[in-house]
């Protein structure tokens, strides 16, 4: 509902400015958020392999360069929350038969972090992703005060990764939803908490691996 309400209000103001895509800048159709180039460019190099200790599966719609990067960026520091849709879709196009089976689990952000932005974009994908799939999501991983991921070398992320805690039940089948998956610290940090508190099976859905 939100994201048509969106697109006709991009049409309305296409009559008046026109629309430009929320990644490259370039220009784009009234009801697209990104220009086809970039849209193109999402869906063109999808990554499957091993994920972190816990995580069976790691999907990624494609490496961390390029329109992928692009695209996270924008969501994350430029707070274009728009861009969860599209990340939705190219996570999808990246997914193997089969895995999208269980209840979505977005990894929590610091409480700051989100606090800054005013959303979190692992949740605003997993909320795009249940529009597009009708599976569950499931908001039962909280993150503890720990220290800060971005821009930490890869030897202290893995040495000391985030805090992380269940609430609640965790669900059987778990698909751990990120924006990006960098050392698998965190995601490995969520399905130990996952599995510990009962998860049988967990996987990893992110726009982008680097």
């Amino acid at each position: 509902m939100l994201e048509h309400l969106h697109r006709e209000l991009r049409r309305a103001a296409s009559a008046v400015v026109p629309p430009r895509c929320a990644v490259c800048g370039a220009g784009c159709a009234a009801a697209e958020v990104i220009c086809g180039a970039c849209a193109a460019a999402l869906t063109a190099a999808p990554v499957r392999a091993a994920g972190p200790a816990g995580v069976e599966t790691a999907v990624a719609a494609g490496r961390y360069e390029g329109a992928v990067r692009d695209t996270a960026h924008a969501l994350k520091f430029g707070r274009r929350v728009a861009l969860a849709g599209v990340a939705a879709e190219a996570i999808l196009a990246a997914c193997p038969p089969g895995l999208l089976d269980g209840a979505l689990v977005p990894v929590p952000s610091a409480r700051r972090r989100r606090a800054w932005r005013g959303f979190d974009p692992a949740e605003e994908i997993a909320l795009a992703l249940a529009a597009r799939t009708c599976l569950p999501v499931r908001r039962c991983l909280r993150r503890r005060s720990g220290p800060r991921q971005v821009g930490r070398p890869r030897e202290l992320r893995l040495g000391d990764p985030p805090r992380v805690a269940v609430r609640g039940a965790a669900p059987g089948r778990a698909l751990l939803v990120d924006d990006v998956h960098t050392t698998g610290a965190t995601l490995g940090a969520c399905a130990r908490a996952l599995r510990e508190a009962g998860s049988r099976r967990v996987a990893a859905l992110t726009l982008a691996r680097s």
